[in-house]
């Protein structure tokens, strides 16, 4: 039996747009709630959110019956931290603050099995294989893993198009916040001069051949980004969901 195949994946190859949302409560309950809502994509934030590899693993258990294809964000680019998140089932991997071609080609590396790669072969005990059911995973691991960086600085920029070059890495993801901070606007990621290196960089990443992506938290930027042509756009952060809807409901009675 083959590894399963990477939906989320073959619809970046195929050119299709992918809609998603990101996931910062690290429960497998709102995963599951999340699951229900019909995103293409969603996203397990282990990087800005209170996640470990045993909340990771129970939320892509709680995803198992969706249809929104989970996208794990490790907090940063280590091998051992890879192995562990594909060790645990995930197929798709985003990875924070990627600044050159030589740091892309070793998360492609840690992300397969020798002789291509440095993943480590243990899989037989894990979530990835059905814990052995999987027979023939280490044999076809590799073509399914998505693996997504993320440009989100001026030395990103200046490195992109050397990443894009780089063999196994199927989309770059621009960090708007990251990088209109690092520009010297400390988040203002609607300033004419970011949404200029922002507009570029998704251009630059369309035509090498490469997954554009980025994560709008308001009508106006996601509809900017679509426009700009995102290919993989997240729409919105669950927690964000929540304190806007509860805020708005609170005012609406107390004010009656």
């Amino acid at each position: 039996m083959a590894a399963p195949t990477n939906t989320f994946k073959q619809a970046l190859t195929q050119g299709k747009r992918q809609i998603g949302c990101w996931m910062s409560f690290a429960e497998p309950i709102t995963a599951e709630i999340m699951g229900t809502a019909g995103f293409d994509w969603l996203v397990i934030d282990g990087e800005h959110a209170p996640n470990d590899i045993r909340s990771i693993r129970d939320q892509l258990m709680a995803l198992a019956n969706s249809a929104s294809h989970p996208v794990v964000r490790i907090p940063v680019g280590e091998t051992w931290l890879i192995k562990m998140v594909l060790d645990a089932g995930a197929q798709t991997i985003l990875v924070p603050i990627v600044e050159s071609a030589e740091q892309a080609r070793e998360l492609v590396r840690a992300c397969r099995y020798p002789p291509e790669g440095v993943r480590g072969v243990g899989a037989s005990a894990s979530r990835a294989t059905t814990y052995g059911t999987t027979s023939d995973y280490i044999q076809t691991a590799d073509q399914e893993i998505c693996l997504l960086v993320q440009v989100e600085n001026r030395a990103g920029m200046a490195a992109l198009d050397e990443i894009l070059q780089v063999d196994g890495v199927d989309g770059v993801f621009i960090g708007p916040a990251d990088l209109s901070t690092d520009m010297g606007f400390q988040g203002n990621s609607k300033a004419p001069e970011v949404r200029e290196v922002i507009a570029d960089a998704l251009s630059r990443t369309k035509a090498a051949g490469k997954a554009p992506g980025i994560l709008g938290t308001n009508e106006e930027a996601t509809q900017t980004y679509l426009e700009m042509g995102a290919q993989f756009l997240a729409v919105g952060i669950d927690v964000m969901l929540l304190t806007q809807a509860s805020r708005a409901l609170a005012k609406e009675w107390k004010a009656k």
